[in-house]
């Protein structure tokens, strides 16, 4: 047999120990050692009054495997350091000192910095309601056993992950919207002005975005502005 041959039939059963490594460690539902730690630590920041709940709470945090970043006894330091801090998550009491937990659970989700679980030691509608509105992705009603945590945080962050994709979606959308809509007011000022076909202006465009090494939009966006079509009027 040939080297060549040789390194072949290696690297042929290289790949198929691999294969069969991996298909056992998926039938034993074990990670090897290069897989363990591969999943990210979620940080978290905890705001809450009562310093032995919030003892408890950071302990079953931990527990779980997630990383408390940040502690904080009232509202307004809980909006400080979460703009601060940038957590993955904040698990908001709802009653505060200083500032309404609700309140600065709506500022957080506003500003889209962390997906925010509210703490409550009440289920009633009306206020399960207004967390709902002030933008909390979940809510857990005291007292809650360390497994009711997991399943709200991984919720929790679960929406807030969907909400930004799609306002990531929404905001593409309404941006190819409206680079068409300048475009077309770009082809007609050139149209106007030079006595361009429309597909004239269309490549005209085109290669002078191509030219200047910028886009479609920034280019029509200055014919625009330069060449604006003005109504004709009457003599």
């Amino acid at each position: 047999m040939s080297m060549m041959d040789s390194e072949s039939v290696q690297a042929e059963s290289a790949v198929k120990d691999g294969i069969a490594s991996e298909a056992q460690g998926g039938a034993t539902g074990q990670l090897n050692d290069g897989q363990k730690g591969s999943w990210p630590v979620r940080r978290v920041l905890v705001a809450e009054d009562e310093t032995l709940i919030r003892l408890d709470l950071t302990e079953m945090l931990r527990d779980e495997g997630y990383e408390v970043v940040g502690e904080a006894g009232d509202g307004q330091r809980a909006v400080e350091l979460a703009e601060e801090l940038t957590p993955d998550l904040v698990i908001m009491d709802v009653k505060m000192p200083i500032r309404d937990g609700i309140d600065a659970a709506a500022e957080i989700a506003a500003k889209r910095i962390s997906p925010v679980v509210i703490l409550t030691a009440f289920s009633q509608r009306e206020l399960v309601e207004r967390a709902r509105d002030a933008g909390a992705m979940a809510y857990l009603v005291k007292p809650f056993s360390q497994g009711d945590l997991v399943p709200a945080i991984e919720l929790a962050t679960s929406r807030f992950a969907e909400l930004k994709a799609l306002e990531k979606e929404v905001g593409e959308l309404t941006d190819r919207l409206e680079t068409r809509k300048l475009i077309d007011r770009a082809k007609g000022a050139l149209m106007n002005a030079h006595g361009m076909s429309e597909p004239e202006a269309f490549r005209w465009i085109q290669r002078a975005a191509m030219d200047r090494r910028t886009t479609m939009k920034v280019v029509a966006q200055v014919v625009a502005d330069t060449l604006s079509v003005k109504p004709k009027t009457a003599k």
